[in-house]
């Protein structure tokens, strides 16, 4: 029983890491997204010079993924809104990964596979109660 305490403890942690990494990053591509001028973007993400309007639109849902990621759990409000977040950030990056791949972009979804296992496992953990979230 002790030793399970100290497991759930430690994938506890990482969950919390895993949401707190999640967030800072979905904020930060919002913010660039919505913030920068199309044509500074196009120098770090091609695909966003020829695509202005996805740009704004994919950045409006990782706000919404990097809030939902991290707040419900962390104000103790619905936490169960986080394993819907992660769904959607699931759902965000398999798209993600999809426009790349037919852009010809294949070498460049490694960060979006990161992003689903590490959205596939706080989807996981909070639904399974590994983790109680509203403690």
């Amino acid at each position: 029983m002790e030793k399970n305490l100290s497991t759930s403890k430690v994938v506890n942690i990482i969950v919390w890491i895993c949401q707190l990494l999640l967030a800072v990053t979905l904020l930060w591509a919002a913010a660039m997204k919505w913030l920068k001028p199309i044509d500074e973007l196009a120098l770090m993400w091609p695909w966003t010079a020829d695509n202005p309007t996805l740009t704004r639109i994919t950045g409006l849902f990782d706000l919404l993924g990097g809030l939902g990621i991290l707040l419900p759990s962390t104000l103790r409000i619905r936490p169960a809104l986080t394993i819907y977040a992660a769904y959607g950030i699931i759902a965000l990056m398999l798209t993600a990964s999809i426009f790349h791949i037919a852009r010809g972009e294949a070498s460049q979804i490694g960060f979006n596979l990161l992003v689903i296992a590490m959205a596939g496992f706080i989807a996981w953990a909070r639904s399974r109660k590994v983790v109680i979230s509203s403690r």
